[in-house]
C-alpha cells in the first residue's frame, strides 16, 4: 500500500554516534548541499561525539540554526520518539557489520537511505531501502530520488513498511535459524593440520603465503620437520 498524499516539509532523520567511522564527515558536506537544493527538507540529527562540533560548526557558518536540529544524545526508549518525526532516515557509515538504525527507521516508516558498506544490503529488502556509495555525489541522487517519491507519496506506507519489518525479524525466527546454523557447524567433519594449510595456501599467491607462514609460527619448533617432510 503506497500513500498518495503531498508533504509540504520533508525532514531527513540521522541517528547515529558521531564519529569518522560513522561518516559524519560526508554528513557535514550532505546537510548544506541538500539546504541548498531543497528550501523545504530541514534535519534532525540525534547523537553525540566528537564529530558534533564539526556539524555545529556547518550549521553556523551555513546559517541553518533553523533547518538542522542537532540533539545530541537520545536515549534508546526515545529513539522512536525521534524517527517518527521524519520521512526520510540517512545512514552515511563507513563500514558496518549490521546496522540496527535502519531496520528502527524502516519499522518506524521512513524511507532508508544508506551507504553501500559492511553487511547492510542483507538488512532490508531493496523495496526499503535505497544503497549509495559512501560519497557525497551516490548519497545526494538516493536522497534526491527520497525526496521527489516523498513529495508525491510515493512510497510504503508506515503500518505496510513496520508490518514487513516485523515478518523479517521475529526472534523467535532468528533464534531458530541461528540453532541451525550452530547444528551445521557441529556436524561438519574437521580438517585435518595439512588440509587447513592447503586451504590458507589456496587463499591467494600472497595471502596464501603469508596465512601459511602465520600459522606454522604457532607451531612448536619440533613440529616443523614433520610438516614439512609431510608436505613433500
Amino acid at each position: 500500500m503506497y500513500l498518495t498524499w503531498t508533504l509540504l516539509t520533508v525532514t531527513i532523520v540521522v541517528v547515529s554516534r558521531l564519529v569518522y567511522r560513522k561518516g559524519t564527515d560526508l554528513l557535514a558536506n550532505i546537510i548544506p548541499a541538500v539546504c541548498r537544493k531543497y528550501p523545504d527538507v530541514d534535519f534532525i540529527i540525534g547523537g553525540d561525539g566528537p564529530k558534533r562540533i564539526l556539524l555545529e560548526e556547518v550549521r553556523e557558518a551555513c546559517q541553518l540554526d533553523d533547518r538542522v536540529t542537532i540533539l545530541g544524545t537520545v536515549e534508546h526508549t526515545k529513539v522512536r520518539d525521534v524517527l517518527v518525526q521524519g520521512d526520510i532516515f540517512l545512514n552515511t557509515s563507513l563500514t558496518e557489520a549490521f546496522c540496527i538504525a535502519i531496520v528502527e527507521a524502516a519499522s518506524c516508516g521512513l524511507q532508508v537511505v544508506s551507504t553501500h558498506v559492511g553487511g547492510i544490503r542483507e538488512v532490508l529488502p531493496a523495496h526499503l531501502i535505497r544503497l549509495a556509495h559512501p560519497s557525497v555525489k551516490s548519497l545526494m541522487i538516493e536522497l534526491d530520488s527520497a525526496i521527489q517519491d516523498c513529495r508525491h507519496g510515493n512510497y510504503v506506507s508506515e503500518d505496510e513498511a513496520h508490518r514487513r519489518v516485523a515478518k523479517m525479524y521475529c526472534w523467535k525466527d532468528v533464534a531458530k535459524r541461528t540453532e541451525t546454523v550452530y547444528h551445521t557447524v557441529a556436524m561438519e567433519t574437521s580438517k585435518s593440520f595439512l588440509e587447513r594449510l592447503n586451504s590458507y595456501y589456496l587463499c591467494g599467491p600472497i595471502s596464501g603465503k603469508f596465512f601459511c607462514h602465520h600459522c606454522l609460527d604457532q607451531l612448536p619448533s619440533t613440529c616443523h620437520h614433520s610438516v614439512a617432510s609431510a608436505c613433500y
